[in-house]
């Protein structure tokens, strides 16, 4: 939980001014705390934070890179990572949930409450800071966003269900406001909420009074929609739902929605969309550790093992109209003349029986047997079964979609799947601007404000207005949406364009617990595109109520948490 503001800046050639432009670790507590100049380089420090390797924890442990893969992508529905499937079938299928010694566990605790620790320094010294009113009004608002943040995560991964909390009285988390290290006891869920709440609350105040905004363009670092932003997620989480849709409408003011063009642009770089995300310049790569290396279609181990950068769930993708900009960006059937094709000719000869008056009926269904049975056979041999591989065994469907991959291209980046490997339904949404995985990453855009506001006001039972921002959101990637649905029917199709628009970006693990229903994955033989691994029904009571236990080395640490039962949570 240790402060990161001893040791030198991560690049050695930086200037003491290259400081300010990108989020770097500063140099001295006494230095870094003693005026706002240098209060706003330990705020990009904590933006650092969220993207730096923890070399404890091993290759991949840097940040929000390793939450949204670990804890979020890989684990929920519409993800797939068939290439390592099995062998990360126990964080697929949530195993580890009350395994207290785990790294897996360990992580996000750890990180988070690094977080908090870095703003609370700030918090706690700025106010006797040199420096104008209005730069420690910023500074400190800044800081209590990204505390809030912290929490509001902290929250989502080991606490329950708002639903199942008694109305708050389960357990929280530890509530570490000040610099002290000392023993504390366990919040409840209802007092780490109401810390959330106010912490926004007072940084909202601090923005606006302040009369200051972040640089353009500086998406890393906080500012008063990042504020509105996390308190619409806590909200949304908290199931207040009213406040939740008023702050996702403040959040997203300022933040216009992307156009197509953009969408297909790579998703390495910040535009008007972008209420938060990393910094990721080539100047501070983070090499193998980087969100791109795995994530990106150009990144490092999809041009290099083979291990593609996920795809998205088949039956999800299938349902979804082909004019979408957002289905533009994934290696889907339609893109595929040979699966168009044995498509037609299935339903076509299926047509051609129909229309034959007086035929056998039973020499019908042995036909349409067989056609179906030839469709299957074709198909599989189109795509593997198992991993999901395209051309496998027949060169022209490798070649059909290799030139779907060469067609979505953005222009000027390196050429994706490179090693030869190309999955069903693999995506090309991110992409990286250098190697081995250089690019900004978003953590928050305006259209998950619109995805909050469509789900607030369908729970709030105002069901016109659900269809109107969902049809809002959706006419920007499909110029033809309309939205007529009611009852179940809207939730269903609120939860399928949360699931699309925000696919990859860390947020349906989430958004199942949320919702307390359970991930159905399917393998191919079932009509999906899962790996047999990992095509489970993982329901909502199932590994503690998808929470995580306290990690153990918080429970040695704090004796105040030794008699806590860190196998179950307490209710």
């Amino acid at each position: 939980m240790g402060v990161m503001l001893a040791g030198t800046t991560v690049l050695a050639s930086c200037s003491s001014d290259y400081l300010e432009v990108g989020p770097t670790e500063s140099t001295s507590k006494e230095l870094a705390l003693g005026n706002t100049s240098n209060l706003y380089k330990v705020l990009n420090g904590i933006a650092k934070e969220m993207s730096t390797q923890q070399y404890y924890y091993g290759q991949g442990f840097a940040g929000e890179n390793a939450i949204m893969r670990l804890y979020e992508n890989l684990p929920s529905q519409n993800f797939n990572y068939n290439y390592y499937a099995s062998g990360w079938a126990p964080l697929h299928n949530q195993t580890f949930h009350e395994r207290k010694t785990t790294i897996y566990n360990n992580y996000a605790w750890f990180y988070y409450y690094q977080l908090i620790a870095s703003a609370n320094a700030v918090i706690c010294n700025v106010d006797k800071a040199e420096g104008s009113e209005a730069d420690k009004q910023f500074v400190k608002a800044s800081a209590l966003t990204y505390r809030a943040y912290a929490y509001q995560k902290l929250v989502n991964y080991y606490c329950y269900r708002w639903q199942d909390s008694n109305n708050g009285t389960s357990n929280g988390v530890v509530l570490r406001l000040d610099e002290s290290t000392g023993d504390l006891p366990l919040s409840t869920l209802g007092d780490t909420y109401a810390q959330i709440y106010k912490d926004l609350d007072d940084a909202i105040s601090l923005f606006e009074k302040s009369g200051l905004n972040r640089p353009s363009g500086r998406v890393w670092l906080a500012n008063e929609d990042v504020a509105h932003s996390v308190y619409a997620r806590a909200a949304l989480t908290k199931q207040d739902y009213q406040k939740a849709l008023t702050e996702a409408q403040l959040a997203r003011k300022n933040h216009p929605l992307m156009s197509q063009t953009d969408y297909q642009a790579g998703f390495c770089a910040p535009n008007n969309e972008w209420i938060m995300g990393s910094y990721g310049d080539a100047s501070e790569n983070n090499w193998y550790w980087s969100f791109g290396v795995q994530g990106a279609c150009n990144g490092y181990y999809s041009n290099s093992v083979g291990t593609g950068a996920g795809s998205i769930n088949h039956e999800l993708i299938q349902r979804i109209p082909n004019n979408d900009v957002r289905k533009q960006v994934f290696i889907t059937e339609d893109k595929i003349p040979y699966f168009v094709d044995i498509k037609k000719a299935l339903a076509d000869s299926l047509a051609s029986y129909k229309e034959k008056d007086g035929a056998d009926a039973a020499k019908f269904a042995k036909d349409s047997l067989d056609q179906v049975k030839a469709y299957k056979t074709n198909y599989a041999n189109g795509v593997d079964q198992t991993y999901g591989l395209l051309g496998f065994d027949i060169d022209e469907v490798w070649n059909q979609a290799d030139s779907v991959v060469k067609a979505h291209t953005p222009q000027g980046m390196d050429a994706a799947y490179q090693c030869g490997y190309i999955y069903l339904d693999g995506q090309l949404k991110f992409w990286v601007t250098s190697q081995p995985g250089v690019s900004y990453v978003p953590f928050i855009r305006s259209a998950e404000m619109y995805l909050i506001e469509a789900e607030a006001n369908y729970f709030l039972g105002n069901e016109t207005e659900a269809q109107k921002v969902l049809t809002e959101l959706n006419q920007a990637r499909n110029a033809d949406y309309t939205c007529t649905k009611t009852g179940k029917d809207l939730f269903e199709e609120i939860k399928d364009y949360r699931a699309l628009e925000l696919w990859g970006e860390g947020f349906e693990w989430s958004d199942y617990k949320r919702w307390n229903i359970s991930v159905v994955r399917h393998s191919f033989a079932e009509g999906g595109n899962a790996h047999p691994a990992v095509a489970k029904t993982i329901a909502p009571d199932f590994g503690n109520r998808w929470t995580w236990v306290i990690p153990q080395a918080e429970t040695d640490y704090n004796a105040l948490l030794k008699n806590a039962d860190a196998s179950k949570k307490d209710m």
